[in-house]
């Protein structure tokens, strides 16, 4: 009767009951905190990109001290990062098309300054890093607006720094 008892009782397990959660939280955690990983990448790669051009949204105020976050924490960690791509990705794209309408404009200006009389595009928004501006104006003062010269002139830069 006791040989028969041992046959029928289930086996004794091999993990504990609670083992297994913890298991499937640590693959999980390591699954989170990977794909947080690979947005911060991305969201550092895209700042650096459009570095001086592009402002991205600042981070979230820091939580209270050192701890471990638990799974739904690092989820909003995850979610808060994906908008955070998802927004200087935004803001990148809109600074793209900014700069092709402005590079097109230079483009029509430097073909027919004529028809763009006193228009200025500065080089920052055909995505140069100086503080120039491309301006049309007229060649030698009063007399060329009068005679219809038009050019376009391409300013020496930043202007000189001034005491304070």
């Amino acid at each position: 009767m006791v040989l028969i008892d041992q046959l029928t009782r289930e086996p004794p397990a091999l993990t504990a009951p609670g083992h297994e959660v913890a298991i499937d939280e640590r693959a999980a955690r390591r699954t989170l905190q990977a794909q947080i990983a690979r947005l911060e990448r991305e969201l550092a790669d895209a700042i650096v990109g459009a570095f001086p051009h592009v402002c991205v949204p600042e981070a979230p105020a820091p939580a209270r001290g050192p701890r471990v976050l638990d799974l739904g924490e690092l989820e909003r960690v995850r979610d808060d990062l994906a908008e955070r791509v998802g927004g200087a990705r935004l803001a990148i794209s809109e600074r793209a098309e900014h700069e092709a309408r402005s590079r097109a404009l230079l483009e029509e200006m430097l073909r027919e300054p004529a028809r763009h009389k006193w228009v200025r595009v500065w080089a920052a928004d055909v995505g140069e890093r100086s503080c120039g501006a491309y301006h049309v104006r007229p060649r030698l003062g009063i007399v060329g607006m009068l005679m219809g010269w038009w050019h376009v002139k391409v300013s020496s830069g930043c202007p000189l720094a001034t005491p304070a």
